[in-house]
């Protein structure tokens, strides 16, 4: 993704990427909709802000030891007031943690790093059975972690994966269809259907737009080829344009 950042931990080495920069206009997707699968935590700060700058470097270090099962999103406040307004922030910094798309925790001010590390582990999950299966890979590990525990997301999600590259979307489709529905998951669906994209993908396009309003599997077959594109495709927002137009 274009706006995540590097940071370095030290001057040996470079510490994995842990932090995303938010703005109002994603912080849709980048928080409240990646909350469903993993605890966010929004640090709002500001460049000016003296306490904001101690507390940064120990949030990111904090976070990046809990090897992805903690993702930590920053916004300054300045650039992105409409996310300030919707915590009601008066004074930063100012943190809250996002899990299913809710404030679970939060605390304001520069926090000693005891405090800082109190308030990430109460947000890391203790890893089950299930999940160090996941981690092990392949797919033998993935079906036995959903034997475990059906409708594990992150099994559910690799070993979908593993079924689009083998060719079995049938049997992909079916397991996701098992688990709520996240923008990876509609990805993962639309790749298990539409295995590869057509030679000319916009010819396609441009032939299916005129059966969509009257033709609902012209439309979702439609939509699986934009999902396959991807958002950062700039040809997913002119198609999307062009598909609101012939519906509306």
């Amino acid at each position: 993704m274009a706006d995540l950042v590097w940071n370095t931990a030290g001057p040996v080495y470079v510490r994995p990427l842990v932090a995303l920069d938010v703005t109002d206009a994603t912080f849709q997707s980048a928080v409240y909709e990646r909350s469903f699968e993993v605890p966010v935590v929004v640090d709002l700060w500001a460049a000016w802000c003296g306490p904001c700058r101690q507390l940064g470097p120990v949030l990111e270090r904090v976070v990046a030891e809990t090897g992805g099962a903690v993702e930590l999103a920053k916004v300054d406040v300045d650039a992105s007031p409409q996310v300030a307004m919707m915590f009601k922030v008066q004074s930063i910094p100012a943190v809250f943690a996002i899990s299913q798309g809710q404030v679970v925790d939060q605390f304001v001010g520069a926090l000693p790093e005891a405090g800082v590390r109190e308030f990430v582990a109460g947000l890391a999950p203790v890893q089950s059975p299930a999940d160090a299966l996941v981690a092990a890979g392949g797919e033998a590990s993935l079906r036995q972690a959903l034997e475990l525990e059906p409708g594990h997301l992150a099994a559910t999600l690799a070993l979908a994966e593993l079924l689009v590259e083998q060719g079995d979307g049938d049997e992909a489709v079916a397991l996701l269809n098992k688990v709520p529905e996240t923008p990876e998951v509609r990805h993962l669906k639309a790749r298990a259907r539409n295995p590869e994209l057509p030679g000319d993908v916009d010819a396609r396009l441009g032939e299916l737009l005129g059966q969509v309003k009257a033709d609902e599997g012209a439309r979702k077959e439609f939509l699986d080829l934009l999902e396959v594109l991807g958002p950062e495709d700039p040809r997913t927002t002119a198609w999307r344009k062009r598909l609101t137009a012939a519906l509306f």
